[in-house]
């Protein structure tokens, strides 16, 4: 009988569990999926941002700065079709998330991406960091305001129940 150490048999696992789609969700990510197009799906979102009366504070181009600079560095892989990062921030619930625990100031400003890949540019992936605590309830608590806001937006954006 083949004896494999629990570490590899659990990474075993892991594996064939990733590739045939049952890996759970990451804690870190929020991610969402929709057909169509990039400029509508960002528009959309811009507009679920904006409709709660919160400030777009910036957009980053990620996209256009990897292909940017992908050529000074020899990077030869197009790794987006297209690639956004909206960047905000709700004054209320930041200040119920640092008043919890200053230390949640890392989860500000928030950020939802839009990308598509350059394989399939008609799948326009929509997501956040999940602002996640390991500490105290109250933070956990006030983390949570956050993550709803974020899910709201998103699945307003995406037309979700």
């Amino acid at each position: 009988m083949l004896r494999l150490p629990v570490s590899l048999l659990a990474f075993g696992l892991m594996i064939a569990f990733t590739q045939t789609g049952f890996a759970a969700e990451p804690t870190h990510l929020k991610l969402y999926t929709t057909q169509g197009k990039f400029d509508t799906v960002r528009e959309d979102v811009e507009i679920a941002i904006t409709s709660r009366g919160l400030v777009l504070d910036y957009v980053s181009h990620i996209g256009a700065m990897l292909e940017r600079t992908g050529k000074d560095i020899g990077a030869t892989k197009k790794v987006f079709d297209k690639a956004e990062s909206l960047l905000f921030c709700s004054a209320s619930v930041s200040r119920h998330t640092m008043e919890a625990d200053p230390t949640n100031i890392v989860f500000c400003p928030y950020s939802i991406v839009i990308y598509t890949l350059p394989q399939d540019p008609k799948t326009v992936y929509v997501g956040y960091r999940r602002p996640v605590s390991t500490a105290a309830e109250p933070s956990k608590a006030a983390l949570k305001e956050a993550e709803d806001l974020l899910d709201g937006i998103v699945r307003e954006a995406l037309n979700l129940k």
